[in-house]
């Protein structure tokens, strides 16, 4: 057997208008309560929508839907035996993948995958939608390609470029269905047209996905409108459910840019949706099982907000005055409260201690709500955030949000923290040389056995950074920024025939599917779990996304590694720095939600003030090992970036200069 798909894209924009029940310009985080959740009636008429769009387009579709939090509500196939499925960014004039490595060319005769396509769709609409944005797998195409706007030359890479690769079935963080949110998504989060969020009374309720067209790809040219199948049955399928107009990502700008939501509306439809028969009418497809997701029924979603979703206020008040909102478990008990490390020996000094870890975590959310968000509506709301912070071995210290924080940000600030921990540490290089090879298994790669040697990674950044101790000593403290630098296909970021850079696939080898150490590192995980849930005899993947060991032939899977350094994955785009005692790194902090800038500052002068309140015991790393003081191949790397006047409530500039 062969394997499977993750993240992708697709471009566009287009407003839906007429006909639907949807409220704008009044939720901007405080609309969701325990009456706005999707209802089993809810699920069956937006079932009911999509089919009748696919039969009128002409299509076998399969559908999905999720609540925001990913619980898997329905799965449905409008035909009677799953769709062939390609992953490819590009295909030849045989319809053959035309790059070849990571999960490129994966697909055919994967039994089953449709399904996991359709549900990742829908989760990826959900997760990075809320009361202040909505957002499709189309906006996520535009936001994660190597150029921002894709196919612009000489442009740095998409703001969340590396997203895709989170919110993993291997993911320590993310929750497997049963248990409160958030869901893990099959496929990481999606790209590909057709995954759309999902709204009541103003406020994100779940997401809809739909694959019907055979490919998981991308949309690489964004000056053009496409009528994709798959975003017209899903638009079909959110009729009544749509996102509110000035909320939608054609209204949000970045770098003067407009996001993209849909190339379709709801005149483009072949059917009408107010008119679509009844879901116990339908005939010739139905609900399907999916093992690990979904038992081929119709559940009832969560509240946000509530117990029952994993996510609901800080009654606890450890964060008092700060409208925060924490994880509980299925008994509402706390899944990360603020604690002490226990990694001192690891160091050899003082690890970070529960007041400690709960003053850092305070004073970013000072910062959050303070600062003025990126990319949510209204204009000037502040920004909407999930912080972690972890010790140098990867173990939770404590992970908090803001009101109303996209969902994906959460398992995204964990990355983002224990990655600049992780390369800031001097367990970097042998950590990496430990794990087992990633197997490519795509069909059109030869005979099964390809396999990428993960420890090449460190000598191919050595090399780079013409430094024998990168990775080893611990000399360098590298933010996400930095290490997202070293991570694209082209180094300096965007620039057109430059050399890659070393964490990366180079150019003509690099996709959106095939990123470098980042996939890399966790793929052999992401296979192990599409295994299991198409019904290969294996196990369903540990809480842990490295050192997964899969045979070529993917006849056996063993865990190698314990250890939660990587637990969850590696992120590549901004928003997390190292803390440090001194000169010694004693952890890391990781933020995302609201724009990438903003992420930056919450981490750094979010560490900075506590560093201010403890008394000088913790702070971010002395500016001389930081990794702006590099200058590979004669160009610098970065560490953060802050907006210029990035606060609601003064005109300060400048407010992390010199710390």
């Amino acid at each position: 057997m062969l394997l499977l798909g993750l993240g992708s894209c697709g471009g566009g924009s287009g407003s839906s208008d007429a006909g639907t029940d949807v409220t704008s310009g009044d939720c901007s985080g405080g609309c969701a309560d325990t009456s706005t959740f999707l209802t089993i009636a809810d699920v069956q008429t937006i079932l009911a929508q999509a089919v009748a769009e696919a039969n009128a387009q002409g299509v076998d579709a399969s559908i999905a839907v999720v609540d925001r939090v990913g619980n898997v509500l329905a799965v449905y196939r409008t035909g009677s035996a799953p769709q062939d499925i390609l992953i490819a960014t590009e295909l030849d004039s045989d319809g053959v993948a035309v790059i070849t490595g990571g999960l490129e060319g994966v697909g055919a005769g994967l039994d089953g995958l449709d399904l996991l396509v359709a549900i990742a769709k829908a989760v990826t609409g959900a997760f990075l939608s809320s009361e202040g944005n909505a957002f499709t797998t189309r906006t996520a195409s535009q936001i994660v390609q190597e150029n921002f706007n894709p196919g612009e030359q000489n442009q740095p890479a998409g703001p969340l470029f590396g997203v895709q690769f989170s919110q993993f079935s291997c993911s320590d963080f993310s929750q497997s269905q049963g248990l409160p949110g958030p869901q893990r998504s099959p496929l990481g989060l999606s790209a590909d047209p057709g995954g759309l969020p999902l709204y009541k009374g103003g406020t994100a309720v779940g997401g809809i996905g739909v694959i019907a067209d055979g490919l998981y790809s991308i949309d690489k040219v964004i000056s053009d409108f496409d009528l994709n199948v798959d975003e017209l049955v899903a638009t079909a399928g959110s009729f009544g459910f749509a996102a509110p107009l000035d909320r939608r990502a054609d209204v949000i700008t970045i770098d003067g840019k407009s996001f993209r939501f849909s190339d379709v509306d709801f005149d483009d439809l072949a059917s009408v949706p107010a008119s679509a028969p009844g879901f116990s009418t339908l005939s010739g497809g139905g609900l399907v099982a999916v093992n690990g997701y979904n038992m081929a029924t119709i559940q009832t979603g969560t509240a946000f907000g509530e117990p029952a979703s994993g996510i609901r206020p800080d009654n606890e008040l450890d964060f008092p005055g700060r409208d925060a909102f924490v994880f509980v478990d299925a008994s509402n008990a706390l899944r990360y409260p603020p604690r002490a490390a226990t990694d001192g020996a690891v160091i050899g000094g003082i690890a970070l201690s529960e007041s400690e870890v709960r003053t850092i975590m305070d004073e970013a959310l000072a910062i959050a709500n303070r600062a003025r968000a990126q990319i949510r509506r209204p204009l000037g709301s502040t920004a909407r955030v999930t912080i972690s912070v972890v010790d140098t071995s990867g173990e939770i210290l404590g992970m908090v949000r803001t009101r109303d924080a996209p969902v994906f940000g959460a398992d995204v600030s964990l990355q983002k923290a224990r990655t600049a921990t992780f390369f800031s540490n001097v367990n970097a290089a042998s950590f990496l040389q430990s794990l087992p090879d990633a197997v490519y298994v795509g069909v059109d790669q030869g005979a099964p056995g390809r396999v990428s040697v993960i420890g090449n990674y460190v000598g191919a950044l050595q090399t780079f950074l013409a430094d024998t101790n990168a990775l080893v000593t611990g000399e360098v403290a590298f933010s996400d920024r930095a290490g997202g630098n070293l991570s694209r296909p082209s180094y300096p970021d965007g620039i057109f025939g430059a050399r890659s850079g070393p964490l990366s696939k180079p150019a003509g080898e690099w996709s959106v599917f095939s990123t470098g150490l980042q996939l890399d590192l966790a793929l052999n995980g992401v296979l192990q779990h599409i295994l299991f849930v198409l019904g290969v005899p294996v196990p369903d993947v540990a809480e842990n996304c490295a050192g997964v060991f899969l045979a070529p032939d993917l006849s056996s899977v063993s865990a190698t590694v314990s250890d939660l350094t990587l637990a969850n994955g590696l992120q590549i785009f901004p928003g997390s720095v190292p803390i440090f005692r001194g000169d010694a790194l004693v952890g890391g902090i990781g933020v995302s939600g609201d724009g990438v800038d903003q992420d930056d500052m919450i981490a750094f002068l979010g560490l900075h003030n506590a560093g201010l309140t403890l008394g000088g015991a913790v702070n971010n790393a002395p500016p001389e090992i930081r990794a702006d003081q590099l200058t590979p191949h004669d160009v610098r790397l970065r560490y953060i970036q802050c907006p210029q006047a990035p606060f609601v409530d003064s005109d300060e500039t400048n407010v992390c200069e010199g710390k």
